[in-house]
């Protein structure tokens, strides 16, 4: 009975795990600008504009010419499906020549 417990908590529990993490990702460079809202750092050739806020930890000296190692999610603010109904009007022309 306590095994059955004890297996049941385990699988719940990294089952949790598994679908509640969401992937994180790193930009390391020096850093081009800072302000209030967003720091841009140099990654490889490309120039990356991160955003941030009051709640980004911040450790060390932030300031323009500082190596940096950025640690961030990517998180959509919108998403707008769009194509269902070419994609219908499409197939029905195909149907059309067909015949």
């Amino acid at each position: 009975m306590k095994r059955t417990a004890l297996l049941t908590a385990a699988l719940m529990l990294s089952s949790s795990l598994a679908f509640g993490a969401t992937k994180t990702y790193q930009a390391t460079g020096p850093v081009l600008e800072v302000k209030d809202d967003m720091i841009v750092v140099q990654k490889g050739k490309e120039k990356w504009e991160i955003a941030k806020d009051k709640d980004t930890k911040v450790t060390g000296d932030l300031k323009v010419g500082s190596k940096v190692t950025v640690q961030y999610t990517m998180k959509a603010a919108s998403i707008e499906a769009k194509g269902e109904k070419k994609a219908e009007k499409k197939a029905e022309k195909k149907v059309e020549k067909k015949k």
